[in-house]
């Protein structure tokens, strides 16, 4: 007999109406496994399964930033610029045909004239009425009137000569209850005297009011008219100050609204003598108040010390027909010495506080008398100078600039020179913020008296200070938002904690504050606002966290992970993809198998 090798599963040869031909290439009897699938296949979804795990690791944490807000500040502060209402009232005394009316519109065409109806940050919303007075005490004014003015109150001769403190502090009293439609009401009164030939003499209080009196100012009108407009314009509205536009360095305030006052007193030799001053007499009794007055527009602390050994960096010369040592306005940027002076020792000007510097400097005796010499050959009133957004230095000598003995003689400034030293500061403090120094104003059509205030800054310059400093901030605020949003927006990796977007969310409400303060007329909280709103958006965009290390693209998070996991990950994908398709072929085999059986 014949034996004959068979396999039972994949069998060769077939018996004729029993089992159809098999094929072992194409064809498989047996069912194939699913082991070796579901081994891959759980290898692959295990290592799928760690992946939101390594993305939660290396997940940057975001707090949501108020986009919409920040772009729709900036583009309301662009388009609609930020307007103050200012309400003008105008008294005439001692006019008999003048109709108020008439007088009202020549002067609001004046103030058209002179602002170019101006729409840029901080201007006014002017609103202007006028009262007539006419000798006999009867009274006829326009309507709507902003001002309850009693009729006949004012009266002509209470405008004497050195009475113009008093006058100022009547008038005070005389509009104390005027208010117009929101803001601060501002006054000019124009008294028409019957005397001949009295000299026109123009007055601006400080508080919030001028006078102008003269003799033949009503058959004067149009020059009368022309000077009130221009009150109201260069003086209340300007302050004074010819360019009304607002500079990228408009006031020395640090972005975090704080300003630190830094007075220095210098003795350059202290073997010939040495000087000490009562400072804190000087801080409570005139610096205070200015400090005060201050207060919406900057937070200022002062601070004082005492130096010695320290000679300035320029030469001085001596000049026989002044029988003194001169220095000239050519030496002064080599003045301050930079290597000898520590002045920049300030521990409450930490961030970005600003510091202003206020040197007395004391010369030694080698060259006392010191004096600054004027481009005209003239001698320095004030012996002092300034240099913008640093400081002002005065060169104070002592009285007597011989050496009594050997050891060195020590001293203390008398208080009557340190009030005139404060003078002269308080004069460099005001041409530091933009205002002028004297005590006068003078134009094309005449010059105004200008009467200082204890504070060093009237009223009305605290007024122009507080609207200008509250647009700049808001601009300020709004630019420093906007870079932070488009910062953000342009890196995604970057890390914004919850601080960050309450400081935003917060710059941005007051901000908004300072925009409602302002269309009410409320100058000091505008500001005040207003500056709080740009020091939360310095310090949110300024933030440490924003430059942390942890911060990195998505590009360089894939080039650093992908060492580690794409080797392995491929090979895992690479190997369910071929189990996978090794069980589809080997399945097809199966059915195959099973039709050719079905149809034998």
């Amino acid at each position: 007999m014949e034996e004959t090798d068979s396999d039972p599963l994949n069998p060769t040869t077939s018996t004729p109406g029993t089992t159809p031909e098999f094929d072992p290439k194409t064809m498989r009897s047996s069912k194939p496994g699913l082991k070796r699938l579901l081994i891959t296949t759980t290898v692959l979804f295990s290592f799928l399964s760690g992946l939101p795990f390594l993305w939660k690791s290396v997940e940057i944490y975001r707090s949501q930033l108020p986009f919409h807000d920040i772009d729709s500040l900036s583009d309301q502060i662009k388009s609609t610029p930020l307007r103050f209402p200012c309400t003008f009232h105008a008294v005439f005394v001692g006019f008999r045909s003048t109709h108020p009316d008439q007088l009202r519109s020549e002067i609001q065409d004046g103030v058209n004239r002179l602002t170019r109806r101006s729409s840029q940050c901080g201007s006014c919303n002017v609103s202007i009425s006028v009262t007539v007075q006419n000798p006999d005490g009867h009274c006829s004014e326009t309507l709507p009137s902003t001002c309850s003015y009693r009729c006949g109150v004012i009266k002509g001769d209470v405008f004497g000569a050195g009475l113009d403190d008093m006058v100022d502090e009547s008038l005070d009293d005389v509009f104390s209850g005027c208010s117009g439609d929101g803001g601060e009401m501002y006054s000019v009164v124009v008294v028409n005297k019957e005397k001949e030939d009295e000299e026109v003499k123009a007055v601006v209080g400080k508080r919030r009011h001028a006078w102008i009196v003269g003799s033949g100012l009503e058959e004067r009108y149009g020059d009368v008219v022309a000077r009130v407009s221009e009150v109201f314009v260069k003086v209340f509205m300007n302050g004074g100050r010819e360019d009304d536009s607002i500079h990228g360095e408009f006031m020395p305030v640090g972005s975090d609204g704080r300003l630190v006052l830094s007075f220095s007193l210098l003795n350059s030799d202290p073997r010939d003598w040495i000087y000490d001053w009562d400072f804190q007499r000087i801080d409570e009794g005139l610096l205070a108040p200015v400090t005060k007055a201050l207060a919406p527009i900057a937070d200022i602390s002062v601070e004082s010390q005492v130096l010695y050994h320290t000679p300035k960096s320029s030469f001085s010369s001596w000049d026989e027909k002044l029988q003194s040592y001169i220095f000239r306005t050519s030496d002064l940027p080599f003045f301050v010495n930079s290597n000898e002076w520590h002045l920049d020792t300030s521990a409450g000007a930490s961030g970005r506080s600003k510091i202003l510097q206020f040197v007395v400097y004391i010369p030694s005796g080698k060259e006392c008398p010191l004096h600054l010499q004027l481009p005209n050959g003239e001698i320095s009133k004030t012996n002092g100078f300034i240099s913008p957004m640093w400081g002002g230095v005065i060169v104070w000598n002592p009285r007597n600039c011989v050496k009594d003995s050997e050891s060195p003689s020590r001293n203390m400034i008398s208080p009557q020179d340190l009030e005139k030293i404060v003078e002269v500061f308080l004069g460099q403090f005001r041409q530091l913020f933009g205002f002028k120094s004297e005590a006068i104003y003078t134009s094309e059509l005449g010059s105004y008296k200008i009467l200082p205030s204890e504070r060093g800054f009237t009223e009305w310059e605290l007024d122009v200070l507080s609207r200008k400093h509250t647009c700049f901030n808001l601009q300020s605020c709004s630019t420093t938002l906007g870079s932070l949003s488009r910062l953000v927006q342009s890196l995604p990796r970057m890390i914004i904690k919850d601080e960050i977007g309450e400081q935003v969310k917060y710059s941005l409400k007051a901000a908004k504050l300072a925009q409602s303060n302002a269309s009410l007329g409320g100058y000091s909280s505008s500001a005040s606002s207003s500056r709080e709103a740009r020091s939360l958006a310095e310090n949110a965009f300024f933030h440490p966290s924003i430059m942390s290390v942890s911060y990195f693209s998505y590009e360089h998070c894939f080039a650093v992970y992908s060492p580690f996991f794409l080797p392995v990950a491929g090979h895992v994908v690479l190997a369910a993809l071929r189990e996978w398709k090794r069980y589809k072929q080997e399945k097809a085999k199966y059915l195959t198998w099973l039709t050719r059986k079905k149809t034998a």
